[in-house]
């Protein structure tokens, strides 16, 4: 009798729970569908005639068509994708090589005053980009490197090095001291080490890393429109070009704009695994 009297008690906090959970996960539903909606737009205004992407209230049923897209590509988007793609892909394969051995320096080999090296690395990270940009921009011109695509390049990496050995940090430090060890007893060199032993074990973060610097690099906006002209003008600036003070333009921003995100996009989508694995690498020992 009393097991049989007890069971309604044992299930309220369960069914409160189960409560709890649904209403926490309609709430991530809204929000998430909240942050997605303006990019779900941008990508519905790009398949719009211009008349369509201005009417009020905003027009939902239309007839979709590329006609916006094709302007884009006769306006000349190719240089522009490939001097995004270009200085992102150099500029990233260039911080991996340079935070790889900084950040297992300050984790796993660490060096005197860790904190205050720690430190130095991520104080480049508060000066604004608008307080640098004239000195930059007189040393780049007086070395003869304005309009230069090696100028993104350096900067690109400048810009994300800070973030990435702090990022591959926490990664090497997830490592277990006993595999360095026993690399060490077996008589490998410590390069041999990080390459062979420590490497494999933080590729998921290493893929992190990376997508988090091609992101970076691929919307960076400053740099670009302030150091760059015709030749080595990247994505960014290629859109500012459809803003214009007569006409319709909106429709057409919104093509490019869709065409601009889609790289970032489609480099998501291959990484995912890896990128799960390494933004939750070491959450659960």
């Amino acid at each position: 009798m009393t097991a049989t009297l007890d069971r309604p008690t044992d299930l309220a906090p369960a069914k409160k729970s189960k409560v709890g959970s649904t209403l926490l996960a309609v709430l991530a539903w809204i929000v998430g569908i909240g942050f997605f909606f303006p990019i779900l737009w941008m990508v519905l205004t790009a398949f719009k005639q211009e008349a369509d992407a201005y009417t009020s209230p905003p027009k939902i049923v239309f007839s979709p068509t590329l006609d916006q897209f094709k302007e884009v590509f006769n306006a000349g988007v190719g240089p522009y994708l490939l001097n995004s793609v270009f200085a992102t892909v150099v500029s990233t394969i260039f911080v991996l090589l340079l935070a790889t051995p900084a950040a297992f320096a300050v984790s796993l080999r660490p060096v005197k005053k860790v904190q205050d090296v720690l430190f130095f690395f991520i104080s480049t990270k508060m000066l604004p980009v608008v307080a640098a940009i004239v000195p930059i921009y007189v040393v780049v011109n007086n070395i003869g490197m304005l309009d230069n695509i090696w100028t993104l390049i350096i900067l690109y990496t400048a810009m994300n090095l800070p973030i990435a050995v702090w990022m591959m940090r926490s990664f090497f430090q997830e490592v277990p001291k006993e595999l360095l060890e026993a690399a060490s007893m077996d008589g490998a060199s410590l390069w041999r080490s990080l390459r062979e032993v420590v490497l494999p074990v933080i590729s998921p973060g290493m893929a992190a890393t990376a997508l988090i610097c091609v992101i970076f690099a691929w919307n960076e906006f400053f740099f670009a429109v302030n150091l760059t002209a015709a030749q080595a003008a990247t994505v960014p600036v290629f859109l500012v070009g459809f803003i214009t003070s007569e006409g319709l333009y909106f429709a057409k921003l919104c093509a490019a704009a869709t065409m601009a995100a889609l790289p970032v996009v489609i480099a998501g989508w291959i990484a995912q695994n890896k990128l799960v694995q390494g933004l939750s690498f070491g959450a659960v020992k």
